[in-house]
């Protein structure tokens, strides 16, 4: 620790001399005549520099460190300023001073006659900044800012702890404090600034079907056979019906969130929901045919065919065929034998597509066959194609929709040149076509 002492002076008289004279340190009271000490704390300016503190002494003073107010020594007494000058050595005996107690900077006398401490804050006397706030502390004061506050340059500035990430979502910065908030789809934690997710499934669940709890969010979800509608939430029933036209092999029928298939009349579904199967009405004997009729199953339903009743001049061979005698002159130009063919086929079937089969059954030395369609074919939708010397095709070449029948006179013409004959035959063909394309 420092001291600074300055040395003390006492008041001498000069005999002879009518007015007595002090020391340094020391001035002399006209009223009474006597030498007091000069208090040099306050009329020296900065007597103390630093962080030294004056404390005035007999004909001087002191420079204590400010850290220790209290500086005992066998000299000073740190609550008073009274200081019995030394006994001066023989005569003559000079008068002492009496001073009344001082107490050091920022502390006052109180009821005690103690140094208690002044409260600067509470007695407004203090020199903080308005912005700023008061802090007693012992003989002295500290200007400081409250919360939120930070000093610079002697004031209070608002700090900003949105800023510095306060927050893990959203702050809102105020004056001395801060607000956190959260995003749609978190709630604020007690902590008042983390962010908890939301399970909207749990609390509210705003889904029409199923909800899916996401971070922050949520997710609707339809179940089989419905869609997701634009406002996220609700479910609507999805027409299947409508995304293609092979689901069903026939119709399709939508119904709530599914769709099933049906076959028309004549029709079973199979085991794959999707397909339609032919119901054989005449191999299941469901069918209204006489007994003199014959029942002929085509796709989807049945026919009734009428027996085989041959025209003049021609006569009956079998059930299916007819002769015309070349004895008869009436069968000169008609073709030898008409045999009657029956077939079925589905509607729209595509092309080209073989679909019968023509040829001799003997093969004379020196002739040769000719196939042609003789009559039906008014739209052009078929021709014969030779396959081979006595063997000839029925082809399609355009698609034929039903319901509908088509009945071709097939021709085979028989040319001989060794003994010069020339002679036809015909298969008179009868085609049901069906409806539908299955």
């Amino acid at each position: 620790r420092i001291l600074t002492a300055f040395t003390l002076a006492v008041c001498l008289s000069s005999p002879g001399k009518a007015q007595q004279q002090c020391t340094n340190g020391f001035d002399l009271d006209r009223a009474s005549g006597q030498c007091i000490d000069i208090d040099e704390c306050r009329t020296i300016p900065e007597a103390c520099r630093g962080d030294m503190v004056c404390v005035n002494q007999n004909g001087g003073y002191l420079c204590v460190p400010r850290t220790n107010p209290v500086y005992r020594s066998p000299y000073l007494n740190p609550y008073s300023n009274i200081y019995p000058p030394p006994p001066a050595p023989g005569p003559p005996n000079y008068p002492t001073v009496t001073r009344p107690l001082i107490c050091r900077f920022g502390f006052q006398l109180d009821e005690n006659n103690q140094c208690a401490d002044v409260d600067e804050c509470a007695s407004d006397s203090h020199q903080c900044n308005p912005t700023q706030i008061c802090i007693n502390t012992e003989g002295g004061y500290t200007c400081s800012c409250t919360e939120g506050y930070w000093l610079l340059e002697g004031q209070c500035l608002d700090i900003d702890e949105c800023r510095y990430g306060y927050c893990q979502q959203l702050c809102a910065n105020v004056p001395g404090s801060y607000s956190c908030t959260c995003n749609p789809g978190f709630t604020l934690n007690d902590d008042g600034r983390s962010c908890q997710d939301v399970n909207e499934c749990t609390s509210e669940n705003p889904c029409t079907q199923t909800c899916v709890n996401t971070y922050g969010s949520f997710l609707c979800r339809c179940e089989p056979g419905y869609e997701l509608e634009a406002d996220g939430v609700n479910c609507s029933d999805m027409d299947e019906c409508s995304f293609s036209e092979f689901l069903c092999q026939h119709e399709c029928v939508n119904g709530p969130g599914s769709y099933y298939c049906i076959c028309p009349s004549g029709y079973n579904l199979l085991d794959d929901s999707r397909s339609c199967q032919d119901i054989n009405e005449c191999e299941n004997r469901n069918f209204t045919c006489t007994a003199q009729q014959t029942c002929f199953n085509i796709p989807g339903e049945y026919k009734c065919l009428d027996p085989v009743r041959c025209e003049e001049p021609y006569l009956q061979i079998n059930e299916n065929r007819c002769m015309c005698p070349a004895e008869n002159p009436g069968c000169r130009d008609q073709p030898f034998t008409i045999l009657y063919r029956v077939m079925d086929m589905v509607s729209g079937r595509s092309v080209p597509s073989d679909i019968f089969q023509m040829q001799a059954t003997t093969r004379y030395p020196g002739a040769y066959y000719i196939f042609q369609i003789k009559s039906g074919n008014e739209g052009r939708e078929f021709y014969m194609r030779q396959t081979g010397p006595i063997s000839a095709t029925l082809v399609m070449t355009r698609p034929v929709k039903g319901p509908r029948t088509v009945e071709l006179d097939l021709e085979m013409i028989t040319v001989n040149t060794v003994i010069n004959f020339r002679g036809s035959s015909v298969i008179r063909l009868r085609i049901f076509v069906s409806q539908y394309s299955f």
